[in-house]
């Protein structure tokens, strides 16, 4: 925006330069104010000498000369009694100063005008002409939406919106439009994923439970699908099964390009999976080092090979995620936006950037379990501890909402840690209350629990019914 404005101005400039020199320097002859009257006596003397001339040589006779004489000053007299004030170069209330000044004044006010009138001014506000592309996906998916309303049998229709809804963070319709999408996801490994990523998203980033089934029946599909073997082994990492996440993530290096920063990523993530499996550094991952500033990143979910990722790529992700961004620069006050934007930086791996909007959406966060828990998550993150404020917003959290399953867990985790391991137990206990019976996450927690009370010297007993 300001580079357009300046050559502008500069092109302004250089056209006021060519108009208005001439008329603020005028020539010389005309500044130096020849009369009419002037001229014509010059060219009448030339007119006598002419006839003295020709009276000396004898071409006319005395009385011949006379009477030209005499013509010629009566010609000069009405001529000087017709035009007595005429002078060229004379001076009047349009002089050229003025003149200038009126071109200097109304040149840019009028291509301003004409431009805002005519052009389109709203292409050199970046800001302005984000939100005019945000409104237009908007539009079009909104436009496909009711298309799909009017004709619900159009499989891939359903799954393209579901992925449109997916990137905008209106995951509720996205999970929607991916039912809807019937057997078609099944049967392709790119939807799975992506319904995968959609389902750990809307429960607090956990891969377990129905986002790593589907995601197993991806990688049954296609064995080498990146995305699917990076969720696979950030779950094994996570229930602390080191082993097979190398495994997953080793099939993975398979099918990045070596070298690449998705590459020396899932190198070092393998490296420090390997050292809390007790297993030996592989020559594949021994020169593996993490890029600076990284920190423990293993378990994060970084971006994949856009050539394998499905037609909603990394690239694209982050695209939308900067024009939403942009957008709430924009207009700060959007609380609900700048919660969204950091559940996405936070997913991202954008750890400081989540933290920074995480503060943005203020009061909403206060409110909201769910946006507390994240927050807390967060921080635990950062700090590598969930001691201190990330317990703090975890206890809020269970003061609004005394069953919410991924605050009991870190609540749980914080006292396990702290090797309170009863407290652990009545957190885990809780959670069983509300999770489906038999299902992989009340398995794992059940083991959690068999754990704590082993540590804490006490005796098992049935499991809780909820």
């Amino acid at each position: 925006m300001t580079v357009f404005i300046a050559i502008a101005a500069v092109l302004t400039l250089l056209a006021l330069v060519w108009l208005v020199r001439p008329l603020m320097w005028p020539a010389a002859a005309g500044a130096a104010g020849v009369s009419s009257q002037g001229l014509n006596a010059s060219i009448y003397r030339d007119q006598l000498e002419t006839l003295e001339r020709d009276l000396a040589r004898g071409i006319i006779s005395a009385q011949e000369c006379e009477a030209g004489r005499d013509e010629l000053q009566l010609r000069l007299l009405d001529d000087v009694e017709e035009a007595p004030a005429s002078h060229v170069g004379a001076s009047s209330f349009w002089s050229g100063r003025r003149t200038a000044a009126v071109i200097a004044l109304l040149l840019p006010l009028g291509a301003g005008g004409m431009y805002w009138w005519l052009g389109a001014p709203e292409a050199i506000d970046p800001v302005a002409s984000q939100k005019a592309s945000n409104d237009q996906v908007a539009s079009m998916v909104d436009a496909l939406a009711a298309r799909l309303k009017a004709s619900p049998d159009n499989p891939k229709g359903w799954a393209m919106l579901a992925r449109s809804y997916k990137v905008m963070g209106r995951f509720a319709e996205a999970e929607q439009a991916f039912l809807k999408a019937g057997e078609l996801v099944n049967n392709e490994p790119d939807l799975l994923v992506d319904y995968a990523d959609l389902l750990a998203v809307r429960n607090n980033n956990n891969i377990e439970g129905k986002p790593l089934e589907l995601v197993t029946k991806a990688l049954s599909l296609n064995p080498q699908h990146p995305m699917g073997l990076m969720m696979s082994g950030v779950a094994a990492y996570r229930r602390n099964d080191f082993k097979s996440a190398v495994t997953q993530w080793e099939k993975l290096l398979l099918v990045l390009d070596p070298g690449s920063p998705d590459a020396q990523q899932v190198e070092a993530d393998i490296a420090e999976a390997r050292g809390k499996a007790g297993l030996p550094a592989s020559a594949q991952t021994s020169g593996a080092a993490k890029p600076p500033g990284s920190g423990s990143e293993a378990g994060k979910m970084p971006p994949v090979d856009p050539a394998a990722a499905g037609a909603m790529t990394p690239e694209k992700i982050n695209q939308m995620i900067d024009a939403l961004a942009a957008k709430l620069k924009a207009n700060p006050s959007d609380l609900a936006g700048w919660a969204r934007l950091a559940g996405a930086y936070k997913v991202q791996g954008r750890l400081p950037e989540a933290e920074q909007a995480f503060e943005k959406a203020g009061k909403l966060v206060d409110g909201d379990a769910g946006l507390l828990t994240q927050y807390a998550d967060l921080l635990a993150l950062r700090t590598n501890t969930l001691e201190g404020r990330p317990l703090a917003l975890v206890n809020k959290a269970l003061a609004i909402d005394p069953k919410h399953p991924m605050a009991l867990m870190l609540a749980g985790s914080a006292a396990y840690r702290r090797a309170d391991y009863k407290l652990a137990i009545t957190h885990w206990e809780k959670v069983l209350t509300v999770l489906p019976p038999g299902s992989r996450d009340a398995t794992q927690v059940e083991a959690e629990i068999a754990d704590a009370r082993s540590k804490a010297g006490l005796g098992l007993q049935p499991k809780a019914k909820p």
